[in-house]
């Protein structure tokens, strides 16, 4: 097995099994713990999925991977309650930071620009209701360097949608709904709603009810995620506009 650390090498030799190996770090009260893994195998022991064996590149626990010091077995049982090597790098894998090649951040980011720019364009219209184009749409992102980040994409849209206010003329179509939500659910669901709330009230029986301005082509979308959560609970109504 042949070890690289640049993902770009991959493409002149694509014979070998390339290996990318990362650091993973979690810091538990004062002191930060490293392990060194290979990246795809920990990607899916972070995921729940790999196994810790195949990703440990090595079997050790570090304060510092890089310059090679030791845990100490005392500060180990202290911090996790246990000295056992791959108990302890799945935790830090799972619950701490995994370093991420550039190639794989720039892929991420790529990704979620595509996904924002799809909800656009299955959504937003200009001033005259004719939708945009996916090239017009991009070039205007450049205009207004968007910085996109991990969350969803349709976390993201609203915030966008409002830069790209300032170089063009667009509007998303909405749907004004009113729900009510079972108090048992309304922590659950309340990052969901905060996007598109328009109002909320706050009702005597401690349900939330919730006047929202939904874009059109992701409703669909939207009930499947809140039906998920409150289990088909939710009492809606779809209102006029405003």
């Amino acid at each position: 097995m042949i070890c690289f650390s640049h993902l770009n090498l991959y493409k002149s030799l694509p014979f070998i099994f390339l290996m990318v190996i990362v650091n993973a770090k979690l810091k538990v009260k004062s002191k930060t713990f490293e392990v060194s893994v290979e990246f795809d195998e920990a990607l899916k022991v972070q995921r729940r999925e790999g196994d810790i064996t195949r990703a440990l590149n090595s079997p050790q626990i570090f304060y510092n991977a890089r310059e090679g010091s030791l845990a100490s077995q005392k500060d180990l049982m202290e911090a996790f309650g246990t000295a056992d090597t791959n108990t302890i790098a799945k935790i830090i894998i799972q619950k701490g930071e995994l370093q991420k090649p550039q190639e794989f951040r720039d892929a991420e980011r790529e990704n979620k620009i595509k996904q924002v720019v799809g909800l656009l364009l299955r959504n937003a219209v200009d001033q005259h209701g004719r939708p945009y184009t996916e090239d017009r749409l991009k070039r205007a992102i450049q205009e207004v360097h968007f910085n996109f980040d991990n969350r969803p994409a349709d976390r993201q849209m609203p915030e966008l949608l409002e830069k790209l206010k300032m170089v063009i003329p667009i509007r998303v179509e909405t749907k004004r709904i009113k729900l009510i939500i079972p108090a048992r659910f309304s922590g659950q669901v309340y990052g969901l709603l905060k996007d598109y709330k328009e109002s909320e009230d706050w009702l005597s029986n401690g349900d939330l009810q919730a006047i929202m301005n939904v874009p059109a082509g992701m409703q669909i979308d939207f009930y499947e995620k809140l039906n998920n959560i409150t289990h088909g609970a939710v009492v809606s109504e779809e209102l006029g506009e405003k």
